[in-house]
């Protein structure tokens, strides 16, 4: 796989979702040939295909059959494996000589099974983690965490710089996971922590337009000050990135804590406020919306 014409390789997109929709139109007009899409609601596949100009799949074995390379952008683990099932429609279907550059935030040991799986079917797997959101998609921006075999990168790299406006190479299988399940816990933390200071400062009759300006020049300023602040105070929680993603990644990351032995009761109290979130049916708010839970009268 030469990437001197990778442009013309075909490119195919399994979930099309908020993030993987708009990965598939920046890449088309970056001047990929994007073939086919398929996503588990046939309708938003169509919708995206139809924008593209593209084949909305019906199946699995479909989007391989019609494509070089396959990005797939699923919501969880259950997923990505169904995905990659040994039998039935399946990515792996006729895969030989495909490469798979997985997106979705899921557990190390998944993405170590897919490029096991991948490798049998003579294909090749690459961890490419996100960590930004929908509109860095759509402007090919994001921040990337890859991980898997280095010539693999490699020959991935036109795909992922047009992808992407900065990406690191972290190690072998399942180390981009572990790296991405530890920013996600990290900003889901910080996301809870700025959630509770601005609606202490809304229950004291503070100023909040003040109050996170304080904090941008002192020790509470954080990234996450400068994305969800605002929409915090402003109780505008239009979703980017959701408390339902949230909750699972901060799982993820509380998994590998308990498989390393350790106890990280700040992730697990995050993880109940996103848990409850879910549970009160404000799992696709934007994870700003944990804000909802500490503010008064709302």
């Amino acid at each position: 796989m030469e990437s001197k014409n990778f442009s013309n390789r075909r490119i195919g997109f399994v979930g099309v979702g908020r993030m993987g929709a708009n990965m598939a139109r920046h890449l088309k007009e970056a001047g990929f040939a994007v073939t086919s899409v398929y996503d588990v609601d046939a309708t938003r596949a169509e919708s995206v295909a139809g924008e593209l100009g593209c084949q909305a799949s019906r199946t699995l074995s479909g989007v391989t059959a019609g494509a070089d390379v396959i990005l797939t952008v699923v919501s969880d683990d259950a997923a990505m494996l169904r995905i990659f099932a040994r039998d039935g429609d399946s990515l792996l279907t006729g895969a030989e000589g495909r490469l798979f550059i997985n997106c979705a935030t899921v557990s190390p040991r998944t993405h170590v099974e897919v490029e096991r799986l991948a490798g049998n079917a003579g294909a090749h797997a690459l961890e490419a983690c996100m960590a930004s959101s929908i509109t860095q998609a759509r402007e090919g921006s994001l921040y990337l965490m890859c991980a898997g075999e280095e010539e693999v990168f490699k020959k991935a790299g036109p795909v992922l710089s047009a992808l992407s406006s900065s990406m690191r190479f972290v190690g072998k299988a399942g180390e981009a996971a572990k790296v991405k399940a530890l920013v996600n816990m990290v900003m889901n933390i910080n996301t809870a922590g700025l959630a509770e200071g601005l609606g202490l400062g809304h229950a004291l009759g503070l100023d909040l337009t003040v109050l996170r300006e304080v904090f941008s020049q002192t020790g509470a300023n954080s990234r996450v000050l400068q994305t969800d602040g605002e929409d915090m105070q402003n109780h505008e929680h239009s979703c980017f990135f959701s408390a339902a993603h949230a909750a699972k990644d901060s799982g993820i990351a509380l998994k590998l804590a308990e498989e390393a032995g350790l106890d990280l009761p700040l992730a697990a109290a995050t993880k109940k406020q996103y848990d409850r979130m879910v549970a009160e049916g404000l799992g696709e708010l934007d994870k700003s919306g944990i804000a909802q839970l500490t503010f008064r009268n709302l």
